[in-house]
């Protein structure tokens, strides 16, 4: 049975090595650790659990559905995830990650991506090019949580076997929000993840650091 192409360029826009720059964000979870709420794989993966359910990723999901249909002028998407933000770091972690995507995409699959947050940028390229967009989803989730992990790798006692246990058990959760996130809308997004956010906020005022956000 043929590999669908499409789904080599996903994983390639979706891999860890597509410069995106995402290894210099944690996403709040420094200021998490630093402050003892996450210390162990078990906590890691319940805090992602909760980015992912009622968070940001669950956000940027709808955000990327959004963007892929086409619906609406892409600057009032853009417009509607940025509000979505939940502190200054985080909103430039979502620009500088989607200016970094737009530019490389353009100059690779020859198309005209303008720099906007990354879920925006990437709904848009998935739209483009006729890519499934539940699939983008579902990658771009596991992405995140993938990063994530690795950050937390390096803020906490955490062995790459541990490591990779929480991917693989957050990975079903990953398409089961993609599932639901390509039928929504704009009005479908909200946040419930009020300690992540808290932390992402908390990061801004941390006298010493390893991330940006």
């Amino acid at each position: 049975m043929p590999i669908d192409l499409r789904l080599l360029i996903l994983t390639q826009w979706l891999s860890p090595a597509y410069p995106l720059g995402a290894f210099a964000f944690s996403h709040g979870l420094e200021a998490a650790c630093a402050d003892g709420q996450v210390h162990d794989s078990r906590g890691l993966e319940a805090w992602l659990r909760s980015v992912l359910e009622t968070g940001s990723g669950w956000g940027d999901a709808v955000w990327i559905a959004v963007a892929a249909r086409g619906e609406r002028p892409l600057t009032e998407v853009e417009a509607l995830a940025e509000a979505f933000a939940a502190s200054s770091e985080r909103l430039r972690e979502t620009r500088q990650q989607g200016a970094a995507f737009a530019r490389i995409t353009s100059d690779i699959w020859t198309v005209e991506l303008q720099a906007c947050v990354l879920p925006v940028a990437l709904g848009e390229a998935a739209r483009v090019l006729s890519l499934d967009v539940e699939a983008v989803i579902a990658l771009y989730l596991q992405g995140l949580v993938t990063n994530l992990v690795a950050a937390g790798q390096r803020l906490m006692p955490l062995g790459q076997t541990a490591a990779q246990a929480i991917v693989a058990g957050l990975s079903p959760l990953c398409a089961e929000i993609a599932a639901r996130a390509v039928l929504c809308d704009e009005t479908d997004v909200y946040s419930n993840a009020y300690a992540s956010d808290i932390a992402a906020m908390r990061h801004e005022i941390m006298e010493s650091r390893v991330f940006q956000s």
